[in-house]
């Protein structure tokens, strides 16, 4: 990191970056002029805990762009510090893991858009992290210089900058983009380049918003959060395994989407597509959720892929012969991180990225093993499952 081992100034410029734009660059350069920074560091997030969808793009892309939008100023430099960090990212702990490895004598401000301001109190630990370095608050249209204090609460050290309020923001570039409208001179050119060459935001972004927005609603807080760790874990594994990413999302994000109806309303679906649950399913109802997933796919959302109907209907049982996005999604929602402890839960996770295989094995015999255990009859798509990928895999 150039400039910040002098023990200077630093202007810290962290964000989803996705992707990096002309507004970013401006207030970042006006924020270097006006704290007189030795250098402005870009930090783009790795998990941030705001962004509760699934449409964040991956981490190396948004590292790449912006380390293309600020190759030409040599004052303005791209961290990787939040790349390798699991779980969610909170600003209190980058600025904590930055100031560990800097002289004690640096400076640290931390530049953010006036209506994140506003909510600080909101965010992890706002004292401590007030604490290690000093805001500088970049203006956006429609918000006041002002935040959210509770009474009696702290005063954080605010730098207002002077600069123009840019309306544009990366949620209108990556809808324009999805749109077929061009983003020129709002993303610089070697940016909207890079966007291009590796088809991001493709149009199919808009059904993985519209699923998103659906088990939002309809999941439990904790049912959704999982949710997002395996379509995490599941991307992963597809491009570990060469899966179609955007079939292993839409897949990811569907899985549970019945998961939280009660009895009455899941046998309300059961009536409504017209499924027989066989004996087994019916004694214990909640097992036709993957049935009924399938269903509102095809339903609600217009999803007819067979594959990834075929991987919603087997993620809880599995069954033989599946395909190679079924075991993806079934080992993802394995090993999501947000599950709590399980027997055969490191075995799975060692085999995951190895072969997908053995970690669906490992999978189907810790489900086997924990039904029995709770006095449940285990359903034979299960049994069937293991024996073919032992026979087979």
């Amino acid at each position: 990191m150039t400039g910040a081992a002098n023990g200077k100034r630093i202007a810290v410029m962290g964000g989803t970056f996705d992707p990096i734009h002309l507004g970013h660059l401006a207030a970042a350069e006006a924020a270097r002029v006006r704290l007189a920074a030795d250098e402005v560091l870009f930090i783009p997030s790795g998990r941030p805990p705001h962004k509760d969808n699934l449409l964040i793009t991956g981490f190396e892309h948004r590292y790449l762009m912006c380390a293309l939008a600020t190759a030409e100023n040599p004052s303005f430099t791209v961290s990787r510090i939040e790349s390798d960090r699991t779980g969610a990212t909170y600003t209190v702990d980058t600025i904590r893991a930055l100031r560990a490895g800097l002289p004690d004598e640096t400076e640290i401000f931390f530049i953010t858009g006036e209506d994140a301001l506003r909510e600080i109190f909101t965010w992890k630990e706002p004292e401590a992290l007030a604490g290690l370095c000093e805001f500088v608050s970049v203006p956006r249209p429609g918000y006041k210089n002002e935040t959210n204090e509770p009474a009696g609460s702290f005063k954080p050290r605010v730098t207002r900058l002077d600069a123009p309020a840019m309306d544009i923001s990366s949620s209108d570039i990556r809808a324009r983009i999805r749109s077929g409208l061009t983003a020129r001179y709002l993303v610089p050119d070697s940016v909207l380049k890079y966007i291009e060459k590796n088809g991001l935001y493709p149009a199919s972004d808009l059904l993985a918003e519209k699923i998103n927005g659906y088990i939002k609603k309809e999941l439990s807080g904790k049912r959704y959060i999982h949710t997002l760790g395996v379509a995490e874990a599941a991307s992963r594994l597809a491009r570990r395994y060469g899966e179609d990413p955007e079939k292993t999302r839409i897949a990811a994000l569907l899985h549970d989407c019945a998961k939280d109806f009660d009895d009455e309303k899941m046998r309300g679906y059961l009536t409504r597509y017209n499924i027989e649950p066989d004996v087994i399913v019916k004694s214990q109802i909640n097992l036709a959720h993957p049935l009924v997933a399938a269903e509102i796919a095809r339903d609600r959302f217009g999803v007819f892929d067979e594959d990834i109907l075929n991987s919603l209907k087997s993620h809880t049982t599995g069954r033989a012969g599946m395909s190679k996005l079924e075991k993806i999604i079934y080992v993802a929602d394995c090993i999501d991180e947000s599950r709590d402890y399980y027997e055969g839960l490191e075995s799975i996770r060692e085999a995951a990225f190895v072969s997908l295989d053995k970690a669906a094995e490992a999978g189907l015999k810790a489900a086997i093993n924990y039904t029995i255990n709770k006095g449940r009859p285990v359903h034979p798509l299960s049994y069937e499952a293991l024996s073919f990928i032992k026979n087979n895999g």
